[in-house]
């Protein structure tokens, strides 16, 4: 069922968005003629973005792209040669109020802090290039960069973009198995990491894991190595590098050399999927598709521009990093970064930060809300700066959006929820600011994104659950994965040829209005019922008495599958009866075919250290199978614990 709108923009706040400014700079009038167009005219879209965004060419291309009915492989600006560093840094950096102007803003977890403007952060990323050069890095080589959330993260980052070569993150909580993995897919030959970081005080040693992962059978040679934690630069073996030294030892010039010049669609970026079992995939993303479409995502959908500063939690390895990175750069506004736990040494570290980094867009998952709202940790007041909430990664339930909404952002302040993926390169879905928002939902598209949803046979519906699909081809797409275009192919489009299956089951309403379900893969169907686990998780978590809730499908021999679920009780909540409860609730709600199994109550469920639901982890260490690869985990023990429900009898012999 639709959702009432909470939040609805009048004229004057519509007029006042860069949205609303560039449709009329069109010769449009409404957000509506711009979304139809946005798909029906995959040329014109894209080359006005481009435009609006400034984007520095060195050679113009031809058309914006080759052939607009190519959705796997479609060519992007062909001719056009530039290298993306011009338009995020230089063209600011050179012009004297814009280089003065703050990029970047980090802090630690012991609240030291590191400031640099955009000429200064042009410097220093230019001084890290030549560096690399002199390490033999050049074009088309990969550079892997295992680091926390620190500034010499993007200097690295944006550094390797610089010499044309390709940067492959991996997240700071990767063990060495995890890291060697991705080390050995990608070839690379050049690794940049940490000797280590603080989380809650405690020291993390990153650089024995790096050690381990090298040693495993890598084709790394070379390893650069920030000293972020302080520890003894003796450590460093032959082939191992001290990055204080090496960039006192480059000279920083105020004339430097140009970027190196590239084609438009030559790779910038491989990032591995962090898949919970089997060989994670790498998406390819080049030049002028992922900085493009993150700059419209954030700079147009979200009215990120100039005299604005984004803060966002996430971490190098996720796609929510560049994404930040790309979209806060092109448009010429500060990026706020933090290396730490965001509830350390105090509960309202997060708001601490906020004020402090002076953030007018500030990024934040529902995980980490329910967290907040369980120990009832709101901001005092917290400010006039702050425009707007960004979330992404999963789906919200209402009771936690709605105190966000109303108890943090006192009702003024819209949360713009993001749904999109790693081969995306952004998002699909989104709450644009010039229609009303509801609860937990999108309001829209993203403009220049064909999204529909489609029952089995690929029909296009309305008021019902399908799946989300795309039909056209869109700036930012993954190029391929990483030496293997079959299993590309083979992902996205072999259900339906010419179109892009996402995997997420979403309700398109009547209204205009979007809400994602989950996953296609962890869709039950019960008794030839579908239903999505985020439904579920919805009315569960709605009770008073639960904090967190996973719910998965596991096998049935009378319905063929039903749910289970997996609850942990807030600290006040009466364990007595509850699973009784809220199998009834369920069943009252959403009817009684649909009520679980059963109701585990746990002490926590298995996400990922940036708050993501491991739903599959949670099914598999249930019925004991292949939990896959646990590395980005952010407990071990709550898959274990998980297990041992079915250890102790508790669980059904036919969920195996």
């Amino acid at each position: 069922m639709t959702k009432q709108a909470v939040w609805t923009p009048d004229h004057e706040y519509c007029q006042r968005t860069r949205l609303q400014q560039w449709i009329e700079e069109l010769g449009l009038e409404h957000y509506d003629d711009l979304l139809s167009r946005s798909v029906d005219d995959t040329a014109w879209f894209w080359g006005a973005v481009e435009k609006k965004l400034g984007v520095e060419w060195r050679a113009p291309y031809a058309s914006a792209i080759e052939d607009p009915r190519e959705i796997m492989h479609p060519r992007w600006f062909p001719e056009g040669r530039l290298n993306i560093i011009d338009s995020l840094l230089e063209r600011w950096a050179r012009d004297p109020e814009a280089g003065a102007r703050q990029a970047l803003i980090a802090e630690a977890e012991d609240g030291s802090e590191v400031r640099y403007t955009y000429a200064e952060l042009a410097r220093e990323v230019a001084r890290c290039a030549e560096m690399l050069r002199g390490l033999g890095v050049s074009r088309g080589d990969v550079v892997s960069l295992y680091l926390p959330m620190i500034p010499q993260a993007i200097i690295a980052m944006l550094a390797t973009i610089r010499l044309g070569a390709i940067y492959a993150p991996a997240f700071s909580g990767y063990n060495a198995d995890a890291l060697a993995v991705r080390l050995e897919d990608s070839g690379s030959r050049f690794l940049v990491t940490a000797d280590g970081y603080h989380r809650r005080g405690r020291f993390i040693d990153m650089k024995a894991k790096a050690d381990e992962a090298v040693a495993a059978g890598s084709a790394v040679e070379t390893v650069i190595v920030v000293n972020n934690a302080g520890s003894d630069p003796a450590r460093l073996a032959n082939h191992e590098h001290d990055w204080e030294s090496l960039m006192a030892a480059t000279e920083a010039r105020e004339e430097r050399e140009p970027a190196c010049e590239m084609a438009s669609d030559d790779p910038l970026l491989l990032i591995y999927t962090s898949g919970t079992s089997g060989k994670p995939k790498g998406a390819v993303h080049t030049h002028a598709g992922l900085p493009l479409k993150s700059a419209l995502d954030l700079g147009l959908c979200m009215d990120l521009g100039e005299g604005d500063t984004l803060f966002w939690i996430t971490d190098m390895g996720w796609l929510t990093a560049p994404v930040a990175v790309f979209g806060a750069f092109m448009n010429g506004a500060t990026l706020a970064i933090y290396d730490g736990a965001p509830n350390y040494p105090k509960e309202d570290r997060l708001w601490t930060l906020v004020e402090g980094f002076g953030a007018t867009h500030v990024g934040i998952s529902p995980t980490f809300t329910r967290s907040l709202m369980k120990n009832a940790i709101a901001p005092k007041h917290l400010g006039e700066r702050v425009r707007l909430f960004l979330s992404t990664g999963e789906p919200w339930d209402d009771e936690s959006w709605h105190w966000l909404f109303k108890t943090v952002g006192e009702r003024r302040i819209p949360i713009i929820n993001y749904a999109g993926g790693t081969e995306i390169g952004g998002g699909i879905l989104v709450n644009v600011l010039l229609r009303p928002i509801g609860p937990s939902c999108f309001n829209s598209p993203i403009p220049g994104m064909a999204a529909v949803v489609v029952n089995p046979d690929g029909e296009r519906v309305v008021d019902e659950l399908g799946e989300l699909v795309i039909d056209k081809p869109w700036v930012g797409m993954t190029k391929s994965f990483w030496h293997n275009n079959t299993k590309y192919e083979g992902e996205y489009f072999s259900r339906w040829p010419g179109r892009w299956v996402h995997g997420d089951m979403a309700i398109a309403y009547p209204d205009g209005q979007l809400e994602i379900r989950g996953r296609s893969d962890d869709t039950m169907n019960v008794a030839g019922k579908r239903v999505g686990p985020a439904e579920i998780e919805s009315i569960v978590v709605a009770s008073p008495a639960v904090a967190e809730v996973a719910v998965v499908g596991v096998a049935d021999p009378m319905k063929g599958e039903v749910p289970l679920c997996f609850v942990v009780l807030k600290p006040e909540a009466e364990r007595e009866g509850v699973e009784a409860s809220l199998k009834a609730l369920v069943g009252e709600k959403l009817g009684k075919a649909f009520a679980p199994r059963e109701v585990f109550v746990v002490d926590a469920l298995p996400k990922t250290k940036n708050g993501k639901l491991l739903r599959r982890v949670v099914k598999n260490a249930y019925i004991g199978g292949d939990v896959g690869d646990l590395s980005a985990l952010e407990s071990y023990e709550a898959v274990e614990n998980i297990a041992r429900l079915r250890d102790r009898g508790e669980a059904s012999e036919d969920a195996s």
